[in-house]
């Protein structure tokens, strides 16, 4: 009898398994007619993605090659030049190799410890305006410089910092006297994070203010009545509310530790200044393009990407062990 038991038992198994697989696969055709146009609208996005960002990665292999504009990449006649680690020893022995490091460590340390925070800060404050009018202003005000041209931006600086600009005629009427901001390497590390900040943190605080905007009313009325003023209100559920978005854009901010703003420099920075304001993204931008040497200008940009995704993996692995928010 328990060996007749046994073998039904064994006869019945497979069945179920068979019915639940069939109820896995309807479910998961009913949800994808239920989420067409999703997938509809993401179509072209993921089309995008493919072919600008995946398609030409076939080209890093000039990174391993004496590669020539012309020359195709790969060929079978013997006219690539293969050399192998060559290009990534050449830019690893370079002589500004760790001037460059520091100083894109130094543009980016400066944005992790302040640039990144003010977008939060300015994000909580304005969710305390009760004001909609004045709320709006401050707000679209705020995100305005986002969709100005850098090159007008860094118009607008330069103009301020110059010998007679504002800033320099606040020294000057405070007793401090004329300060060679744009000359001197000393103060370019300030004015790149102060301008990169003024430009972007009003738009990267639309994150936060959309993830505000999704807590339940029901919360804050709940916390006043339990005698919460709006700080604690603020710090007890408006900050536990964003933080898992505070996770995820500070894991990528880590993972690009060494993607400076380069279109930025570029546009601040003159031959005075290199001593700190000479990054990984400048020196790409004069090897890779002024100079045509684009496999020295491949070879940093895998050194850069392979360093980026370890910091993103170490970043997300830390995340997901103290604050249970992560990419994967």
């Amino acid at each position: 009898m328990q060996y007749e038991e046994t073998t039904k038992t064994t006869k019945l198994t497979p069945t179920r398994h068979q019915y639940l697989r069939k109820v896995r696969i309807l479910l998961s055709k009913r949800t994808f007619r239920d989420n067409i146009e999703g997938y509809a609208m993401l179509l072209p996005v993921m089309a995008h993605i493919f072919i600008f960002c995946y398609i030409p990665i076939y080209g890093v292999i000039i990174a391993f090659q004496n590669y020539t504009p012309g020359r195709p990449f790969l060929s079978f006649d013997g006219s690539v030049e293969w050399v192998g680690l060559q290009h990534f020893k050449e830019f690893i022995m370079n002589p500004y190799f760790w001037r460059l490091i520091k100083n894109t460590l130094v543009f980016s340390s400066l944005y992790l410890l302040v640039g990144f925070w003010i977008p939060v800060l300015f994000a909580l404050l304005l969710n305390e305006v009760r004001n909609l009018k004045y709320k709006k202003f401050v707000q679209t005000a705020s995100y305005l410089p986002h969709f100005i041209s850098s090159v007008v931006v860094v118009g607008m600086v330069m103009s301020f910092i110059n010998s007679e600009g504002i800033v320099n005629q606040l020294c000057m009427a405070m007793g401090v006297g004329v300060i060679p901001f744009n000359t001197e390497p000393k103060w370019f590390p300030v004015i790149y994070t102060v301008t990169n900040i003024w430009q972007n943190f009003g738009w990267g605080s639309i994150l936060y203010l959309s993830a505000m905007s999704a807590v339940d009313p029901g919360q804050y009325e709940a916390a006043r009545l339990d005698g919460a003023g709006r700080f604690k209100q603020m710090l007890h559920i408006t900050l536990p509310a964003i933080k898992p978005t505070i996770a995820i854009l500070l894991i990528f901010d880590i993972g690009a530790i060494l993607n400076a703003n380069t279109d930025m420099i570029l546009l601040l920075y003159n031959p005075a200044v290199y001593e700190t304001a000479d990054v990984i993204g400048t020196y790409l931008y004069r090897v890779g393009l002024t100079e045509a040497r684009f496999s020295l200008g491949s070879a940093a940009g895998i050194f850069i990407s392979v360093i980026g995704f370890g910091l993103t993996y170490l970043a997300n692995l830390f995340a997901r062990k103290f604050c249970d928010y992560s990419l994967w």
